[in-house]
């Protein structure tokens, strides 16, 4: 019987997940805002998510064809990146837009730089930014649902909340806000389709719930020390996309940290900068751009919030031991 003992590198406790299971388990996750977003703006939305998604889908293999490298399709990490992407476009949104967006994900931000595990950043997420600084136009032609009543009927959330302050927030209809009846991007409107996916997510301990509920509590923690209503603090919490954001973007497991303390510190930060962003800058909308401060922030995350080993001390305290024998 062979006893060799090998030692390898960390992580020497596996388990049976995989990333195909795990990237099924976002795909589940993401179903609820795939009907949301068909049931709000139609049909079309539904075309919108097949299209981009085929897209990344085709981008992947046609690029690892060209390269003669593992075809890696078939972990479903880049439907996840297409659906993501569909879901961070308005209703209307030209089609080759859409492909262009799934371009630059899959190629540019995930392929070039190595495939999966070696992006820097979300890729759905950058290329939302990308579509978002190119197309700007475009990307804030909101289409609002007919059902729509009120303020929600011409403007976003986030846009009445800007224009009126606390006066609006308290005429607004949080049981429209929360069921997305409003203008917005199609996978961001309803919080209930969101939630649904987070609770699935957090059951099937395919992410952990430290990421979306630090960002979301100190969104409202400071919206609510800045404007003094529990109203305005808890819409600007459902709108601008921000349960969407950190549900599927933020928690992604390349791009987020992997210790306990740099979760933490890591969405308290996104939820800081998505705040700072709103109230202070020229845009209503800044999720986005904190999520990818985040990402590019993780190996500090990672290194500042690691875990100390058993028995571990640190230079000064063991010197002083020392000290204290002699």
């Amino acid at each position: 019987m062979d006893q060799t003992l090998l030692v390898t590198a960390s992580p020497h406790i596996r388990d049976t997940s995989t990333t195909r299971g795990l990237m099924g388990n976002v795909l589940i996750a993401l179903v609820p805002c795939i009907v949301a977003s068909g049931l709000i703006f139609g049909y079309g939305a539904l075309v919108t998510v097949a299209v981009t998604t085929l897209a990344c889908v085709a981008f992947e293999y046609l690029y690892t064809l060209l390269r003669k490298k593992p075809n890696p399709v078939g972990d479903l990490s880049a439907c996840v990146t297409g659906v993501i992407l569909a879901l961070n476009v308005p209703a209307g949104m030209p089609l080759w837009i859409c492909i262009v967006g799934a371009f630059v994900a899959i190629v540019v931000v995930k392929q070039l730089f190595g495939g999966i595990g070696y992006n820097l950043a979300n890729p759905a997420l950058m290329a939302r930014i990308v579509l978002f600084l190119s197309f700007t136009a475009r990307m804030t032609a909101y289409v609002y649902p007919d059902m729509a009543v009120d303020a929600l009927a011409t403007a976003t959330p986030l846009k009445v909340l800007a224009d009126g302050g606390a006066q609006a927030a308290a005429s607004m209809s949080m049981l429209d806000v929360f069921l997305g009846i409003h203008g917005g991007m199609l996978g961001e409107t309803c919080v209930l389709a969101i939630l649904l996916g987070f609770f699935y997510l957090v059951f099937t301990r395919t992410i952990s719930p430290v990421i979306p509920v630090s960002i979301t509590v100190t969104v409202f923690a400071c919206s609510y020390l800045a404007s003094g209503s529990w109203q305005m603090a808890l819409l600007q919490v459902m709108s601008g996309g921000l349960l969407f954001g950190a549900v599927f973007m933020a928690t992604d497991y390349v791009t987020s940290p992997f210790t306990a303390k740099g979760k933490l510190f890591y969405g308290i930060f996104i939820g800081l900068i998505t705040f700072l962003i709103r109230y202070f800058g020229s845009m209503n909308e800044g999720m986005s751009f904190a999520i990818l401060l985040g990402n590019l922030l993780t190996p500090w995350f990672n290194v500042w919030g690691r875990q100390v080993p058993l028995g571990y001390k640190k230079a000064k305290k063991q010197k002083a031991a020392k000290g204290g024998e002699g």
